[in-house]
């Protein structure tokens, strides 16, 4: 017989020691996009204590849908390593591109780097910075469906050592924190350069270029990084995100390490 009882307590008390678990931790990722989730796997594979905060139910960012919605998406060959260690597989489909399913690469990236070590936390909106003379510190949290409902409901801190800002075209992260702190950031122009139209190629490589430290103790990654430095879009071609996932680990566990 299912005691309901049981399995209502069960769920609470889990998520509740993985919350408490997760107070203080070496990075959190906003964002779980290509490059969150490229990120944490190689922050906990290096022994980081990693969660990543996603705002939606659904982890993946935009690698879901594929293209215009055929669920496909395309890599190129300098970040198929990155397929290979993943355990996702890649079809070639001319000389330096492959094809993969986007599902495959979602729910690969995500498993891999579950079992890592990197705690996940859905439904939840990072709507603050911690900032400590003058160093990003950590991140405040609430749960998504107060701020679609705009309730007022005050959030929650969880310190870090390092934040990334993995969440996309929008730019979340870094934008409260130029809103609300006025701080000069690593950009030519100390603001937000804002992201430019759609240039495959030249976002592709700029994607890489742009991933860094953008303010001490934040760190941008991914479309982040493009919109951060005013770059180009690169529409459904995704080496580019994971070889940024990739840097921006190495660039952390080389700082904390």
């Amino acid at each position: 017989m299912i005691d309901e009882k049981i399995v209502t307590r069960a769920i609470i008390e889990r998520y509740s020691e993985k919350l408490l678990s997760c107070l203080e931790l070496d990075v959190a990722v906003c964002g779980a996009g290509p490059s969150g989730l490229v990120a944490a796997y190689y922050l906990a594979k290096k022994g980081l204590k990693v969660a990543v905060f996603e705002r939606k139910l659904s982890v993946g960012g935009g690698m879901w849908g594929g293209g215009m919605m055929f669920n496909e998406i395309v890599v190129q060959e300098e970040s198929k390593y990155i397929l290979d260690e993943l355990d996702i597989s890649a079809r070639p489909y001319a000389e330096g591109y492959y094809t993969v399913g986007a599902v495959e690469a979602v729910t690969g990236a995500c498993f891999k780097a579950a079992k890592a070590g990197a705690m996940f936390f859905n439904l939840i909106s990072v709507e603050d910075l911690a900032v400590r003379e003058n160093m990003v510190t950590g991140v405040v949290i609430n749960w998504t469906a107060v701020e679609m409902a705009s309730l007022h409901v005050d959030p929650l801190t969880i310190m870090s050592k390092a934040v990334i800002d993995a969440t996309g075209h929008p730019l979340e992260v870094v934008k409260v924190l130029e809103r609300k702190m006025n701080v000069k950031l690593n950009t030519p122009s100390g603001k937000i350069e804002g992201e430019k139209s759609m240039w495959a190629h030249v976002a592709e490589a700029t994607t890489l270029e742009n991933t860094k430290e953008i303010f001490p103790g934040l760190y941008v990654a991914g479309m982040s990084a493009n919109a951060a430095f005013g770059s180009y879009r690169m529409g459904p071609i995704f080496g580019g995100m994971l070889l940024s996932g990739k840097k921006v680990a190495d660039i952390i566990v080389d700082k904390i390490k």
